[in-house]
């Protein structure tokens, strides 16, 4: 998308149907769980506009949730977007976690929803002006790990503040953005293993494009 979306606001709805952009399997290439294989849930549509977004999300297919249960083939879920939390996602996560999945969700952090306390939370906050946007303060203490990325060339992606996280001393991941440039990913990957030296966090890349995989 690279920052062409439109920014949507957020759906209030019962769940049973949800905006679908693309369910599909494969292996989750990043951060806690990568390496293992994992059935993907794209959700449509997205609160923010990120220049670096490689993702589309705008397209979609209104699924019932048995529809998209049927799907699922694998026994780790990852439900991503665009940005999941915008759709009333409880009642999905509630079945599959009666199905015995594990379940990790990826948001930017800006919206909450009161998940089950058994869906995994990867949070990866994003920049606007230079800023990044605060962290709910509900949704902070259900984060399981934060996954911030880093550029040497995208305003503001160049250090790591603290957005709550320290407080709960949990797992930070700190990945490059893949710019579609050699060289500046090579500057991204340096600047990444200086951060997390410095921080103590753990690394994290996009292992998916290495693997030629979606």
């Amino acid at each position: 998308m690279f920052g062409k979306n439109k920014i949507e606001k957020p759906e209030i709805n019962d769940g049973k149907i949800l905006e679908i952009n693309n369910i599909f399997d494969t292996f989750q290439g990043e951060a806690l769980y990568s390496g293992f294989p994992a059935t993907f849930i794209r959700l449509a549509k997205c609160n923010l506009q990120c220049r670096f977004c490689d993702t589309e999300f705008e397209d979609f297919q209104k699924l019932t949730i048995e529809k998209i249960i049927s799907k699922i083939n694998h026994p780790l879920v990852i439900i991503t977007g665009g940005e999941p939390l915008r759709q009333n996602i409880i009642p999905l996560c509630q079945k599959l976690i009666k199905n015995n999945h594990i379940i990790q969700i990826e948001t930017n952090g800006t919206l909450f929803l009161d998940l089950p306390k058994e869906v995994q939370i990867c949070c990866s906050p994003k920049i606007s002006n230079g800023k990044y946007h605060p962290i709910r303060p509900d949704l902070l203490p259900k984060i399981t790990f934060f996954k911030f990325l880093i550029s040497k060339f995208q305003n503001g992606y160049n250090n790591i503040p603290n957005l709550g996280h320290e407080k709960y001393n949990m797992p930070i991941y700190l990945q490059p953005i893949d710019e579609y440039d050699q060289k500046k990913n090579k500057e991204n990957h340096k600047l990444t293993l200086k951060l997390a030296q410095k921080h103590n966090y753990r690394l994290s890349l996009q292992t998916h494009k290495i693997w030629n995989i979606e």
